[in-house]
């Protein structure tokens, strides 16, 4: 709950009473707008879709500057909510391994590197068989490639938080690496998903096959699997000491390339 409040007081820095006819979002337009909150990053707003959110930097020029929009104070609002997600599951893990002097309820250790995962561990074993039970922004032809699967929802405040670092990845590695999002939402609630553009692939299993079959029980849970079926890399993305960086991706492309 500290973490919580904390990271909240992190990022509110002003409150709005504004309305405007609409507003453009990326490829969303919104209608009867009312903006009661303006942060570092976001406004929120209820509009004629309902209650939603925006980031700063997907508004056009003329409204980051109306609502003082600030790069710089932006970006380092944004590293300190991924410190904070950091520390949120680092004191639970703590918390936990207190009363069990092992994993904490929910999460195992994995053997080749003693990290904490929330999931069965697959490193360097054949990934159970993944299910797809729709795609809601293309098909990605994933032969030859190594494949990055998030397990991920749309109201997990750590899932939001790694979208531009995924969306990164799909920037620099898309010619060797498919990164795909995979929901066990209904369609509807991940298509109507208002937060940070996604520019990868997104994928629906409502039955949760795959998750299940890994075990996951906390999410964000990242797996990269290599061309030939591999688990190469496993777990919460922004566990300190075993974040996965650009550093890690690029390292793990080049050992286990073919």
């Amino acid at each position: 709950m500290v973490v919580l409040l904390n990271l909240f007081m992190l990022t509110a820095v002003a409150v709005a009473d504004e309305t405007l006819p609409t507003l453009k979002v990326g490829k969303e337009t919104y209608s009867h707008v009312n903006v009661f909150q303006v942060t570092a990053t976001d406004i929120y707003f209820t509009s004629d879709q309902g209650l939603a959110n925006a980031k700063l930097k997907d508004l056009d020029p003329g409204l980051q500057k109306h609502f003082n929009y600030n790069p710089t104070n932006a970006a380092a609002v944004e590293q300190k909510e991924k410190a904070a997600n950091n520390l949120y599951h680092a004191e639970i893990a703590k918390s936990s391994a207190a009363k069990d002097a092992g994993a904490a309820p929910g999460t195992m250790i994995e053997p080749e590197t003693g990290k904490q995962i929330w999931a069965k561990p697959f490193l360097n074993q054949h990934v159970p068989p993944v299910y797809i039970e729709k795609w809601l922004n293309g098909r990605p032809d994933d032969r030859g490639k190594f494949v990055l699967i998030e397990f991920w929802a749309t109201w997990c405040p750590a899932c939001r938080a790694a979208i531009p670092e995924l969306n990164d990845f799909e920037k620099k590695f898309g010619d060797k690496m498919i990164v795909m999002g995979l929901s066990d939402e209904p369609e509807s609630v991940v298509r109507n998903f208002n937060g940070p553009e996604v520019d990868y692939f997104i994928g629906i299993d409502t039955q949760a096959r795959t998750k299940k079959a890994l075990g996951v029980t906390g999410i964000p849970h990242v797996i990269i699997i290599d061309p030939n079926g591999i688990v190469r890399w496993e777990g919460f993305p922004f566990l300190k000491g075993y974040e996965l960086t650009e550093k890690v991706v690029a390292d793990i492309i080049a050992k286990y390339s073919n």
